[in-house]
């Protein structure tokens, strides 16, 4: 059942992507291109897609339980540190370049888009990346914060 659900889900957010012109990078540098040629219109369908969600999430905080999962797992609100605030720079950036976030990508990228699957091979790329900086980092701070051993003394 999860998985005809996880499917439908998908389904049903590729068809809304595309429906929204959220895979053409044309409309979408159109919104962000604010002292131009701009167009509000993919504000709009965010503006829905944040309606929706939010009373989604109302709906299941009410029931107490999502309807597939024992627990409902939310992301914390804080901190808001630099990584979260780096991340969301680089997300803007790469939004702003390549037309494209990562949902949309990898919906144009199954419509056969040569510009969307280069996009879609260099956030990857770029997610690994960032994940082995912050396993190196992670390891670091281990490292850092042992105490002396006894024989160290």
């Amino acid at each position: 059942m999860k998985a005809i659900a996880a499917f439908l889900c998908g389904l049903t957010l590729g068809v809304g992507l595309i429906v929204s012109q959220m895979t053409n990078p044309a409309k979408v540098i159109g919104f962000l291109d604010i002292t131009g040629r701009w167009d509000p219109s993919l504000g709009v369908v965010m503006g829905s897609a944040l309606l929706v969600a939010a009373a989604g999430f109302a709906w299941v905080e009410r029931r107490g339980r999502p309807m597939l999962s024992g627990d409902l797992a939310l992301p914390p609100r804080w901190p808001v540190d630099g990584r979260l605030l780096g991340g969301a720079a680089l997300f803007g950036v790469g939004w702003g370049i390549g037309g494209f976030c990562p949902g949309p990508a990898l919906v144009a990228t199954a419509g056969l888009s040569i510009d969307a699957a280069i996009f879609t091979a260099a956030m990857l790329f770029g997610m690994a990346v960032a994940n082995r900086l912050v396993e190196g980092a992670s390891a670091a701070r281990r490292a850092f914060s042992r105490e002396p051993s006894d024989s160290a003394q």
